[in-house]
């Protein structure tokens, strides 16, 4: 860990304040320092790291106090009544959550806090990023003012950061799975980055041994045959009866149409990034920020399409895209109209 994040004992903590820009931890191997400020909307990765700095301390002593304030709900003068020494002095840590919504009593007196950080108290700062309140405290941690860390907890948005994920809950718990395992469990739980870390954590806490698509398909099976990758990958492939469906029983099982599309897109616009380049498969993904196995399933995908019908799929996804969003009064008929045009590689009702 960085000699400016580190503490001397769970006792030791008050410093002087550093003002370097202040070191920036993983979300899976935090760290405590007298404030700690986990940022970003990813709550699983908030969350984990959290409770990743409260083992650690608890770890540290058993004798951890441990309290939440919320900083939008902030009585004045609470910060410092749980940060003080207790009669004991035992290690405090105080997890504050709402600093994106923080009162104006919070403000002033986290700022006041940051300038004199009590021995022994861990201070973490939740801000989701969702607003620009709290800027100016942020803006203080991060110049290293109270001696900070940050953990940033970034929105995890592409599939191939969404299979780099599942893959190191498996990895960090010593476990192994197969590739088409993973990418099976990944695209059952596309849209919901919480549902796909507790699957795997099922998985691990579950199954014995390695992990195989056999047993992904038993645990998962129903979630993965209605998932919205599926409806992609048959529309795509040209299977318009199959296509229809999986997107109707998907729509039954409650599935929403905005994510449907954007699965959709995904993979026209993967297919689009692929088309007419003959690099190594490696090279052109590390070219493309892709993973290895993305481009060849687009270069497979490819299949039967042509340049003109790849087009012109990709402008129905846009348009499908926009209607879902609130264009359209009916999303479901956006939805299967795009359904069609993929799966014939024709304009709608032009078969």
């Amino acid at each position: 860990m960085p000699s400016s994040a580190r503490r001397p004992s769970a006792r030791g903590r008050g410093q002087a304040a550093s003002r370097a820009a202040i070191p920036q931890l993983s979300w899976r191997s935090p760290q405590p320092a007298p404030i700690v400020l986990v940022s970003g909307p990813e709550e699983v990765c908030a969350e984990r790291a959290i409770v990743g700095v409260r083992d650690y301390l608890r770890a540290e002593d058993a004798s951890l106090e441990v309290s939440d304030l919320r900083a939008d709900d902030y009585a004045p003068g609470s910060l410092l009544s749980l940060t003080s020494p207790s009669l004991f002095g035992e290690p405090r840590l105080v997890r504050v959550s709402g600093v994106e919504k923080c009162s104006d009593a919070f403000l002033a007196e986290a700022l006041a806090y940051l300038e004199a950080p009590q021995e022994g108290a861990t201070v973490v700062l939740r801000h989701t990023g969702a607003s620009v309140r709290g800027k100016k405290l942020l803006e203080a941690v991060r110049a290293g003012t109270g001696g900070g860390v940050e953990v940033p907890c970034p929105a995890v948005k592409r599939d191939s950061d969404r299979y780099d994920f599942a893959a190191e809950e498996f990895t960090s718990a010593g476990r192994r799975i197969a590739p088409a395992a993973l990418r099976a469990l990944v695209s059952a739980f596309s849209d919901d980055l919480t549902e796909l870390a507790a699957a795997c954590q099922q998985l691990i806490a579950d199954v014995p041994g390695d992990i195989g698509e056999p047993i992904v398909q038993r645990y998962y099976g129903g979630r993965v045959e209605t998932s919205a990758f599926t409806v992609a990958d048959t529309a795509i492939a040209g299977r318009y009866g199959d296509a229809l469906v999986a997107l109707r029983h998907a729509l039954a099982s409650g599935a929403d149409p905005v994510p449907m599309v954007a699965a959709i897109a995904s993979k026209l616009r993967t297919m689009a990034r692929v088309a007419g380049s003959r690099e190594p498969s490696r090279a052109l993904a590390g070219r493309l920020g892709l993973k290895d196995w993305q481009v060849d399933r687009a270069r497979r995908d490819l299949s039967g399409w042509s340049d003109a019908t790849l087009g012109a799929a990709i402008q129905a996804a846009a348009r499908a895209d926009a209607e879902v969003k609130g264009a359209s009064r009916d999303a479901v008929f956006s939805l299967e109209r795009l359904v069609t045009v993929v799966a014939t590689r024709a304009p709608y009702g032009g078969r």
